[in-house]
């Protein structure tokens, strides 16, 4: 049945249709929709580029008896041992994780055509993802050690700077589907957008527990 898309239809949850998108239905021949398995399949690619970077780093690790193996330069000794200083990164590591759940409850708010809120998971979503990236460029400004002072230092900022990178690609995502959020284009029958998205995200998080295990505790 055609909607008029000129009307503006109650969700019962304090919001509008705004968008004819919204009143768009999934593939109704079942299956995985396009936009999910496009993100699955690029999940999977970005698997085998962190593979790679992490068989890297125990590959130059198991290079040296003792690691991280500590520069000439004594000014540097005491910034290389991240095992004794772990508590910053857990901070950082308990906000992507906390926004990795308010992520997952705007999927959930959206499958119950909750549009309000999908924008304010969503929204709340991409602050904790911002103040992440704030952290963790302070945690570089701060650390005393940089990307060329030993085989370690070089490791530890390629691992971090492409996640960085990856979470700073994902708040591009979240913000474009906060937008459309905000927009009304996406509803109940409608949101292969939010569920592709809240996939990365979790992806991205789950490669930092891993990257905090490798760095901070291992």
């Amino acid at each position: 049945m055609a909607t008029d898309t000129r009307a503006l239809t109650s969700t019962g949850h304090g919001s509008v249709e705004h968008s004819p998108l919204g009143g768009l239905a999934h593939d109704a021949r079942g299956g995985i929709s396009n936009p999910i398995l496009g993100m699955i399949l690029f999940i999977c690619s970005e698997v085998m580029f962190f593979s790679g970077l992490f068989a890297a780093y125990f590959s130059v690790r198991a290079s040296y008896a003792n690691w991280p193996k500590i520069s000439a330069d004594a000014g540097l000794n005491e910034h290389f041992n991240l095992h004794a200083e772990p508590f910053y990164a857990l901070g950082l590591t308990i906000i992507l994780v906390i926004s990795s759940f308010t992520c997952q409850m705007g999927v959930s708010a959206i499958r119950r055509d909750d549009r309000t809120g999908l924008t304010r998971a969503i929204g709340v979503t991409l602050v904790l993802g911002i103040v992440f990236l704030i952290g963790q460029a302070y945690d570089y400004a701060t650390l005393g050690f940089g990307l060329s002072d030993t085989p370690f230092g070089t490791t530890f900022y390629t691992l971090t700077g492409f996640h960085g990178a990856h979470v700073f690609g994902g708040a591009v995502m979240l913000s474009v589907i906060l937008y459309r959020g905000l927009a009304g284009q996406f509803s109940s029958r409608h949101h292969d957008a939010v569920e592709a998205v809240s996939l990365y995200w979790h992806f991205v998080d789950v490669v930092w527990i891993a990257l905090f295990s490798t760095l901070y505790i291992l």
